[in-house]
């Protein structure tokens, strides 16, 4: 039975093979949720060797392809090219740019990213295209460089006069290197196996939370047009019929599905259109060679354009735009084609930033764009785009055969399906987003947070007790501490992420844990008090408070309190309405507006600063950053604070935004504030900052408290270790 049913499988299609691979594999890994011995190891080695194939199949099929052309044609054959290229990317576009439709009515707000406050690298098409040093852009897999260098060794190859013995030498090794590849695909049903056992049992179910809406949509998008929109365009004008199509493009659009790559199925791709153009030539004349080398061209080529699954990236920032609350006009459309579409000739990853910043969005959201890409979206851009850049070849192939055909029965058929199924899809997308029961997760997972290190004994006093007497206060603060049993720390109200009550009310935060750490090493318990900003200088003194919670370090701060050496910092950021955020993207149309009022929490608030650069505008010092989310301070435009702590008020105020103007200003320092004379308390805690850094504890906490994220396991284990 068992030879029987392998002699089945064997029979089978490649593409059905690869298919029931996936299936099995993703059904193992989400039963499991293990990956086995060996399973890594093949899924990498199989897309290596798909890697190592594909750049010099790319380069020998343009110079092969452009240098076999007669000069007399490729005229012509260019300008067919470009207006069947502009006009399916027109028709992509136009569904991208239907699809926020579906969009429902959501808020939103993350923790603290470093994303925030990132300033996006400069797109600089010439480097991206241009290769000065030809072997460094195929040793680092530069694709646009390749490209343009192998188009202009083809363009020069097709003025040569004696050609003829180049051209049979480089399509002998062309065909080796298809030779090769087929002999990799041989693997695809093991190797596309292990890849989806690998995706199943990884995937974190956590991760697709706020993302639910972009991903939904993006695959039904793909799936009209990948199945329906473009292969029925190409049915209904050129002799193939919808069938062929598909059964030409499955077997690549599912390696390209499986591996998330467009980039390993070239050839594959290649090789199944010129099958098709072969079907659809029934004379062999000029037109038909030059028909058949145009899979060679225009498939390499079409890689580097942006095209197929590179434009989902435009899908993305129209997401972005409505997650994060931005206002989308038709002028915001018409920047987002003109400014976002030569972008993606290069890596989608790295033009993302750049066009996050043309609807002012936080770049915070680009970390939910690799969420998305490494989840399924990038798998999607590949299908889409084996299934364009098939649709594209036989385009072209049909004109330069002067075969158009325009098929009314098909014609008739697909305008009623495609129009209505459409229409259907996007509705019922809203109609479903506007169904699920959606509730904004970001104050819950900000409140609920406990400490992740030690839990040391405390206790919290609302106010401090009487210190007019305190018989300690002629010791250092070591001995002190000591003789006291405990350490005794202010901390200042609504000061979040670094001291707040959560939702047990227990006090919590970074500073906390930070002093959870010291209390333990110091082998005491702990007495926290609140404090308000101007007792401060008066408690420390007096030797009632052996230190305080972090604060910013400003010519303010320091003329008044004597600092410990930085643990952390902050960068500058604006608390804004999400609708105003346009207004404070760049720090000269700040401080040149005289009708801005700004707000500044005490602590943050420096007078030398002020007048250095808010010459213009009016500023208020405000006690705590909690009257600026008040009725009646709604007069004031926007807050002025750190990007950690402005993104932690966001959790609690889902309608502001964080907005960090550009260029991004050197960070903020934080530190503590302790007493002025006590030289040996202030090394010993320079040197203790300086371990908890060195061994990285200072970073796990940041890392759970500021940027949200969820510590793993095994750090857990290594924590507990240390």
């Amino acid at each position: 039975m068992f030879k029987t049913l392998t002699n089945s499988f064997n029979n089978m299609p490649p593409s059905l093979r690869i298919i029931i691979a996936m299936f099995i594999g993703l059904v193992v890994g989400a039963t499991t949720s293990t990956v086995f011995v060996g399973v890594n190891e093949i899924a990498n080695a199989f897309v290596m060797l798909l890697q190592m194939t594909a750049l010099p199949y790319i380069a020998l099929s343009l110079i092969i392809g452009i240098g076999g052309l007669s000069a007399i044609r490729v005229n012509s054959a260019i300008r067919k090219s470009l207006i069947i290229l502009v006009s399916l990317i027109t028709l992509v576009l136009f569904f991208i740019l239907l699809a926020p439709i579906a969009f429902p009515n959501w808020q939103s707000a993350d923790f603290y990213s470093l994303n925030t406050i990132k300033t996006a690298p400069e797109f600089d098409l010439i480097k991206l295209f241009i290769p000065t040093n030809p072997f460094y852009s195929f040793a680092n897999g530069l694709i646009p460089s390749v490209v343009m260098f192998s188009i202009f060794v083809g363009i020069g190859l097709m003025q040569v006069k004696a050609k003829k013995h180049t051209l049979f030498a480089l399509t002998g090794l062309n065909n080796a290197i298809v030779n090769v590849s087929n002999m990799v695909m041989k693997l695809a049903p093991l190797a596309i196996f292990c890849i989806a056992l690998r995706a199943a049992a990884t995937i974190d179910a956590s991760q697709i939370d706020g993302l639910l809406v972009y991903v939904v949509t993006a695959v039904v998008l793909v799936l009209l047009l990948t199945f329906l929109i473009l292969p029925a365009i190409v049915a209904t004008i050129t002799p193939l019929e919808y069938k062929d199509i598909i059964k030409a493009s499955r077997e690549a659009m599912v390696t390209a599905f499986a591996t998330g790559s467009f980039f390993i199925v070239i050839p594959l791709i290649v090789e199944k259109s010129k099958q098709l153009i072969e079907q659809m030539a029934v004379t062999n004349s000029d037109s038909k060679s030059d028909a058949m080398m145009a899979p060679s061209i225009i498939v390499p080529i079409s890689f580097s354009l942006p095209i197929g699954g590179k434009l989902l990236a435009l899908l993305f920032v129209l997401f972005a735009a409505w997650f994060s609350g931005s206002q989308v006009s038709v002028t915001n459309y018409i920047n987002l084609l003109t400014a976002g579409l030569p972008q993606l000739f290069g890596s989608t990853s790295v033009a993302m930033p750049s066009l996050l910043e043309l609807f002012n969005v936080p770049n915070s959201l680009f970390e939910l764009f690799l969420v998305a890409e490494n989840l399924i979206v990038g798998r999607l851009g590949a299908l889409l785009s084996v299934i364009f850049s098939m649709s594209l070849v036989i385009l072209i192939a049909t004109s330069m055969l002067k075969q158009f055909t325009f098929k009314w029965r098909s014609f008739s058929k697909y305008l009623v399906i495609l129009p209505v199924i459409s229409i259907i899809a996007f509705i019922s997308l809203r109609f479903t987003f506007d169904n699920i029961s959606y509730q904004y997760q970001g104050y819950t997972k900000f409140i609920e947070r406990d400490f992740i290190m030690l839990d040391v004994e405390s206790k919290v006093l609302e106010k401090p007790e009487n210190s007019a007497i305190n018989p300690q206060a002629k010791f250092n603060v070591l001995k002190r501490i000591k003789q006291r049993g405990f350490i005794r720390v202010g901390y200042f109200r609504d000061d979040l992420p670094y001291a707040f009550h959560n939702n047990a009310g227990k006090l919590v935060g970074f500073d906390i844990e930070i002093i959870n750490l010291l209390a333990d090493d110091l082998g005491v318990t702990i007495e926290f008090v609140r404090i308000f900003h101007n007792q401060v200088q008066k408690l420390l003194s007096s030797g009632y408070l052996d230190m305080t919670t972090g604060i910013p370090v400003l010519p303010n701060n320091m003329k008044e309190f004597t600092l410990t050496v930085p643990y952390s910092s902050q960068s500058i950021a604006f608390i804004v309405k999400d609708e105003r955020r346009s207004e404070f993207t760049n720090w000269k149309n700040i401080f040149n507006n005289e009708n801005l009022i700004i707000g500044i929490p005490e602590l943050y608030y420096s007078e030398n600063l002020i007048k250095r650069y808010f010459k213009h505008g009016k500023v208020w010092e405000i006690s705590t950053p909690r009257l600026y989310f008040k009725k009646e301070y709604q007069h004031i435009d926007a807050m002025l604070f750190g990007a950690p702590t402005a993104s932690a008020w966001t959790l609690l105020h889902p309608e502001y935004t964080v907005i960090t103007p550009k260029p991004a200003q050197p960070p903020l320092a934080m530190a503590f504030a302790i007493n002025s004379e006590d030289n040996a308390f202030e090394l010993f805690m320079r040197n203790w900052i300086q371990m908890k850094k060195q061994n990285k504890d200072i970073n796990r906490l940041f890392d759970y408290w500021i940027a949200g994220k969820k510590i793993h396991l095994l750090s857990k284990k290594l924590i507990e270790l240390n």
